[in-house]
């Protein structure tokens, strides 16, 4: 879940709160889920939802780093 958390970091920090907004909010939505299952013991959802987090956050990563290239250039 860590990973996801710093996925989700990086995007935030990369800008995609402004580029790719619903994708962020999925990934934090899924980084959630991920808590509320490792929080009930289900162990495999919450390595299921992290992971999926994880792949959202980097979508929306990824939507914000052409516009910083663009910015620096």
């Amino acid at each position: 879940m860590s990973n996801a958390r710093q996925a989700i970091q990086a995007a935030r920090d990369a800008g995609a709160s402004e580029v790719a907004p619903q994708t962020l909010n999925e990934a934090q939505s899924l980084l959630e889920q991920a808590e509320t299952s490792l929080q009930k013991g289900d162990y495999k959802n919450a390595r299921r939802s992290a992971v999926a987090a994880k792949g959202r956050a980097t979508e929306a990563l990824s939507a914000a780093q052409p516009v910083n290239r663009k910015e620096s250039g």
